[in-house]
């Protein structure tokens, strides 16, 4: 079933999302929470910190996160270690032995997108958070004529890179490749939330929840999920008809 809620503000959604993920963690004995990264989720980081600190207790928790950049050490300033750990990891107590995400700095990458899917076998997914590209692009899975179903490295989109440049010193420093868990994990979660803010996103969630699923809009696989609800702003639900909330 998929669901639709559209907010006034970015802080609304953020308490939203971060109050299905309390639901979660009360009602689960050993809570498995997907993650995401990128500035579309902050508001929802920021909301899950104010919760710890006036009770939730996270720490039985198990975070396992989507991507990561491939060549950037985890204590990069744009890795996307950096970020969990400056925007949530830092602020709650979920133990480091429960934190998850793909080493982009692994020398085999094989064995590092294998060592992935066990932890993803071992921890089912209660709740998946995503965001959604510019192109459609949900994790690092890009447009493609084929997404593949388990975790893998991925070449980015010319789109993707230039899109990311605005957080690098230049565009030649823009990582060309991510190690991102694939479309079945993703799939397979209980239940999954996708975030999306300002008029950018406007087409391309509407194309992604309307229509066809198709490769070329790899978001548009969350029609297929039983649970999915799609957390919008009023700029980035503009297209959509009746702006349902």
């Amino acid at each position: 079933m998929l669901k639709i809620r559209v907010f006034e503000s970015e802080y609304d959604a953020g308490l939203y999302v971060a109050a299905l993920v309390e639901r979660v963690v009360q009602q689960t004995e050993r809570p498995v929470l997907g993650l995401a990264t990128g500035r579309t989720v902050l508001p929802f980081y920021e909301a899950l910190v104010r919760l710890e600190h006036c009770g939730l207790d996270l720490s039985r928790s198990i975070t396992i996160n989507l991507d990561e950049y491939i060549g950037l050490e985890a204590d990069h300033p744009q890795s996307y270690h950096r970020f969990m750990h400056e925007h949530l990891f830092r602020h709650v107590d979920i133990p480091a032995s429960h934190i998850h995400i793909p080493n982009g700095a692994a020398s085999n990458l094989v064995v590092e997108c294998a060592r992935y899917d066990d932890i993803l076998s071992r921890y089912p997914i209660d709740f998946q958070l995503l965001g959604i590209g510019v192109n459609g692009h949900v994790g690092f899975n890009e447009p493609n004529d084929l997404l593949q179903s388990k975790t893998h490295v991925v070449n980015l989109t010319p789109d993707t890179i230039a899109h990311n440049a605005k957080f690098f010193p230049s565009l030649e420093e823009v990582p060309k490749s991510a190690i991102t868990m694939g479309v079945q994990a993703i799939l397979q979660a209980k239940q999954i939330v996708l975030m999306a803010f300002g008029e950018e996103k406007a087409d391309i969630v509407a194309r992604a929840i309307q229509g066809e699923v198709r490769t070329d809009i790899p978001a548009s696989i969350v029609q297929l999920h039983r649970d999915v609800t799609i957390v919008l702003d009023e700029a980035s639900a503009r297209v959509l008809p009746g702006k349902k909330r």
